[in-house]
């Protein structure tokens, strides 16, 4: 096997928490405001559906096939070529992902905070930071998420200092439009929630893999919860105006102000923005390189690794060569993109794997 080590079921769940919640804490509640209004925190109950639905497909698929990736049981269920051919489609989709990712995160650590470095720069530090992390293997991930995740999650603690400036009338009235808003406002962040399909990767590796499927539901809902108390704080701050902001939880730290002198909180915002997206970069870039070590049938992945690193970082700059067509490439494809690959394809290949355990059967 290429990967000797493991991790638990918990830690699984905690690293899948902020390959998630990363790239959605800064963006999500003015991109789902656009279509919710003031509906926008019930869009990411309808949302985690499609993580309920691709953990299970995932786990099922796992069940199935044990001790293989979805790079491998894709040639026994439909075949070696075609197998092949979705193998080949899931690497270079989490390859040009991960450039999504890196490139995102790029643009609001240059734009917002490091105005004159070379976004070249602050690509290359992060890749070279994740595939050193990705060397070590899928245990030195889990770890590392495992300590990251709990310092990834305080900051979100301090906006609760801005509840002397919330107005909860700003939830009303709700639902007044019926549900169709809400679901509307779901599009961008259910295309999030199809990442877990990235437990294909991990479930094979699972001290306890029994309990696969369950935190993997835990983490779901810790996912929804935290999207939904996001959403309610910005909600209860900016109202009508937040479907006008870029970053909103950014223009919510810069609103804090406690006796002048606990204020211009922009960094913590940083923080959660840098450790989150190495998180969820590191295990994305795990996914590409295993996944491409298993198609190649390798002995190891390290001597990949690097390579990889480097098209991900060409791919973090091709065809986006600027901050608004990346905008409109998150904004309007995405939602097809990602739930096409990591949810649909999936269930495919669990309809086909389940007709065909049931032909055996009967014969």
């Amino acid at each position: 096997m290429l990967e000797k080590g493991k991790i638990s079921a918990l830690q699984m769940a905690v690293m899948m928490y902020p390959t998630i919640v990363a790239t959605a804490i800064l963006t999500l509640p003015g991109v789902t405001a656009k279509y919710a209004k003031n509906d926008l925190w019930i869009s990411p109950i309808y949302a985690s559906l499609v993580g309920i639905l691709t953990v299970y497909i995932a786990y099922k698929l796992h069940r199935l096939y044990p001790q293989q990736t979805v790079i491998q049981y894709s040639g026994n269920i439909v075949g070696v070529l075609p197998g092949k051919l979705i193998g080949l489609l899931f690497i270079l989709f989490y390859l040009h992902a991960n450039g999504l990712i890196v490139r995102q995160y790029a643009e609001f650590v240059a734009g917002s905070f490091l105005s004159k470095t070379p976004i070249t720069v602050v690509v290359v530090t992060m890749v070279a930071i994740s595939a050193w992390t990705v060397r070590g293997g899928v245990e030195v991930i889990g770890r590392v998420c495992q300590i990251f995740t709990p310092i990834f999650i305080f900051p979100l603690t301090i906006v609760l200092l801005l509840i002397p400036d919330m107005k909860p009338g700003n939830l009303f009235p709700v639902m007044g439009h019926g549900i169709m808003p809400g679901i509307a406002g779901a599009a961008i962040p259910q295309a999030w929630f199809s990442e877990y399909f990235l437990i294909a990767f991990l479930l094979p590796f699972l001290s306890d893999v029994h309990k696969g499927k369950k935190w993997g539901m835990i983490s779901v809902l810790a996912v929804t919860i935290t999207l939904i108390y996001l959403n309610l704080v910005i909600l209860f701050l900016f109202g009508a105006e937040t479907s006008g902001m870029l970053y909103p939880v950014l223009n919510a730290f810069r609103y804090i102000s406690v006796a002048n002198f606990f204020e211009n909180l922009e960094a913590f915002v940083m923080a959660i923005w840098i450790l989150g997206n190495f998180m969820k970069i590191s295990v994305f870039y795990y996914a590409a390189v295993l996944g491409t070590a298993q198609w190649l049938k390798l002995s190891d992945y390290r001597p990949i690794v690097m390579p990889l690193g480097f098209i991900t970082v060409i791919l973090s700059f091709w065809d986006l060569p600027n901050f608004s067509d990346l905008a409109h490439f998150i904004s309007i494809t995405i939602p097809f993109y990602l739930t096409s690959v990591e949810t649909l394809i999936p269930l495919l290949l669990l309809i086909v794997a389940l007709l065909r355990t049931n032909k055996k059967g009967q014969s």
